[in-house]
This record gives structure tokens, sequence and C-alpha cells, in this order.
């Protein structure tokens, strides 16, 4: 199953046009726009009120000795980090998104012994 998987993923044409273009990270030396800054900034705010949020809206809870306050507050709270992490990614754009997973994609193959097919 394991040499299947493998097999397929290495014959998707974004595995290999990323491997045969060498896909690097270059992109990112540029001087990005104002809107990729905050959508960036955006998607780094949600990982702050994410889990972080929802682990202190539970220490209160306990202190306070009401559950309703993880119970509520924190489905509220996470659901609210996923929307601006969406809204994120919809400032950031998907050229950054996209060079970011076609170098993932090659180093993932050239890892697990993936190399071009001989013409």
């Amino acid at each position: 199953m394991k040499k299947y998987l493998l097999k397929r993923f290495f014959q998707t044409g974004f595995v290999r046009s990323a491997v045969a273009d060498q896909a690097d990270l270059s992109a990112f030396r540029e001087r990005p726009a104002p809107r990729i800054i905050l959508g960036f900034s955006l998607m780094a705010f949600s990982y702050i009120i994410g889990w972080p949020a929802v682990s202190l809206l539970g220490v209160l809870a306990v202190y306070a000795k009401d559950p309703l306050i993880l119970a509520v507050g924190g489905p509220v709270t996470y659901g609210l980090s996923h929307l601006v992490f969406i809204a994120g990614m919809y400032f950031a754009g998907v050229k950054y998104t996209k060079i970011f997973l076609r170098w993932a994609a090659r180093v993932s193959a050239e890892k697990l012994g993936y190399r071009l097919p001989e013409t």
C-alpha cells in the first residue's frame, strides 16, 4: 500500500513539474506588497487567538469555577481564529502558497527517493 501511494504521489503532474523545475523559495526574497504582509500577519494572529486563547479560557473557567466560560467561549474563540486565518489567506493570495507547496512537494519527493525518469 505504501509503495502504491508513493508511486501515485510521484506520478502527479504537480510533483513531477516541481522536481523538473527545481522549485525553490527564491520568490520570498523580494519585498512583499502590503496586502501580503497583512495576510501573513492575520494568519500569524490567528494562531495566537487559536489554542492559546482557548487554553486561557480553560484556566479562567477552572479559576472561576464556571465551565460555561470554556464551553461557550472555547468554540467561539476557535471559530474566530479560523475566520481570521481565512481572511489572512485571502489577503496573502495564492502566489506564495503555490510557491511554498511546490517547494515542499519537490523536497518531499526527493527525500522519498524520487528521481526524474531518464528521457
